[in-house]
């Protein structure tokens, strides 16, 4: 696999719109959930599963899911606050 140097932007790949999956984050286009790519991934699949299977998406939104969840965890919207 060749490694990619580039940043990539999620927000030209991802976006939210409470009319799309109760307002869940999903690739730009489809109802194709970050969720849902998550779960793939954590059930095995891999990028070529994914893609192959869903061919209207591409590497680079893909990547974008990363990227979208590495700025999450860089805001602290995904820990969980100890009391």
């Amino acid at each position: 696999m060749e490694k990619i140097t580039e940043n990539i932007d999620w927000k030209n790949f991802i976006h939210s719109d409470k009319n799309i999956l109760s307002g869940k984050p999903v690739i730009k286009g489809t109802r194709i959930s970050v969720e849902f790519i998550l779960n793939l991934y954590s059930q095995g699949w891999s990028e070529e599963d994914i893609l192959n299977e869903y061919d209207h998406l591409t590497r680079e939104s893909l990547r974008a899911v990363f990227a979208y969840l590495e700025d999450c965890i860089k805001n602290d919207f995904l820990y969980i606050k100890a009391s």
